[in-house]
């Protein structure tokens, strides 16, 4: 049995836990049922530093824009007070003139509301289609997930859904409740883990039954960070209602996660309303469904996972055990790919220039791109074409 193809880009070796081995980047993963956590331990050549930002204060240069820059969109919020929410219905409203600009002489593009098969919120998504249509059932889909806890389908994906839509996929992205700029009782709707994964997974449905042009047997899922949980869980829970699944440096273990960035800070920000009813050691069963660690034997699509081992947000020591248990039990379905030190960290696939929303270009940001787009096409276009 052939292990899942997981290499580091620029070592040309496959991911390694043995200590032994003489390879230029170790990366030890963490036991995934210890609360603890420790510092991955890094073997570089002589000179060569490594330097960590955290998601708090993100530094970029002044021609780049890196992802999750608007104003309480952090992936981990602090407990700041109350939101501003007309503040935030505002800048809903530019960010959606911003996606109908960007859309013009691209694709096409609109903004629908559905209800989630939860049956207690309308969620509202964009659509983007291409500005050509070959006819009935002829275009793949793909739902887009966005990252944090508190976002939004942010300006920073205009090139990729402008190259999706190119390359004519049909792509639907829901703006699940807990995102920001629809308002107060949406945003205290947020349920991690939960009724959010509700909501993506009938964006399936939902641009299928809307939109004749889209083949309903070749839908796919992308996010990335919390939107990379989002996917894992949508995968998981509902093993056919996708045909692949790319997660880009996901969330992974709610366990190590609030091991290590605090409990009480954790739980404010993930869980303001309770829904977990406790803490780990309280409800060890509710952070357990909602961590897609422990959900991976349930896998039955293909999937692709990006990691980075200066992932300052989803850091090495949570990312790996995903990582071993795709090599372990998911041999002939897991792509995953790991990426040495690419510039920008957590979001180094997503950076764009400001001026014009055009990719960094970084070769990591390239090769992470070209691979989750022949994956796409392999897997929901090659076969039909």
């Amino acid at each position: 049995m052939k292990a899942p193809r997981c290499s580091f880009a620029g070592s040309g070796r496959a991911c390694r836990r043995d200590p032994s081995l003489d390879a230029p980047l170790e990366l030890r993963a963490v036991n995934s049922r210890s609360l603890a956590t420790r510092l991955a331990r890094f073997i570089l050549p002589a000179g060569v530093l490594v330097f960590f930002c955290t998601t708090a204060t993100p530094v970029f240069s002044q021609k780049t824009v890196a992802p999750a820059q608007t104003a309480g969109s952090q992936s981990e919020p602090l407990d700041t007070g109350r939101p501003d929410f007309a503040r935030m219905l505002r800048q809903q409203a530019e960010t959606d003139r911003t996606w109908r600009a960007a859309s013009d002489g691209f694709m096409q593009v609109e903004k629908i509301i559905y209800r989630s098969s939860k049956g207690d919120f309308d969620i509202p998504a964009f659509v983007f289609q291409p500005l050509n249509i070959r006819g009935p059932k002829q275009h793949p889909a793909i739902v887009w997930v966005h990252e944090n806890i508190r976002g939004h389908l942010y300006e920073h994906y205009i090139p990729y859904i402008r190259e999706a839509t190119s390359r004519g996929f049909v792509v639907i992205a829901p703006e699940y409740r807990g995102s920001i700029g629809y308002g107060k009782a949406f945003y205290d709707a947020i349920d991690y883990g939960g009724a959010e994964v509700d909501d993506v997974v009938t964006a399936a449905t939902v641009v299928a039954a809307r939109y004749p042009s889209v083949d309903p047997t070749r839908i796919g899922i992308i996010g990335w960070s919390h939107g990379g949980l989002i996917t894992l869980l949508a995968i998981c829970r509902n093993p056919t209602t996708f045909r692949a699944a790319a997660a880009l440096v996901p969330v992974t273990n709610l366990f190590q996660r609030l091991a290590r960035k605090g409990i009480d800070r954790q739980r404010r920000a993930i869980d303001p309303q309770n829904r977990f009813g406790g803490s780990p050691s309280e409800k060890p069963q509710v952070y357990r469904d909602r961590s897609p660690l422990f959900q991976i034997d349930r896998l039955q699509i293909p999937l692709l996972v990006h990691i980075a081992d200066n992932d300052e947000d989803v850091d090495i020591d949570e990312a790996m055990p995903l990582v071993d248990a795709l090599r372990a039990r998911k041999t002939s379905l897991a792509d995953v790919k790991g990426y040495r030190s690419p510039p920008g960290g957590h979001t180094f696939d997503r950076r764009v220039a400001l001026l014009h929303w055009q990719p960094e270009n970084t070769p990591d940001q390239r090769d992470s791109w070209a691979r989750l787009w022949s994956f796409l096409d392999a897997h929901l276009q090659a076969p039909y074409n």
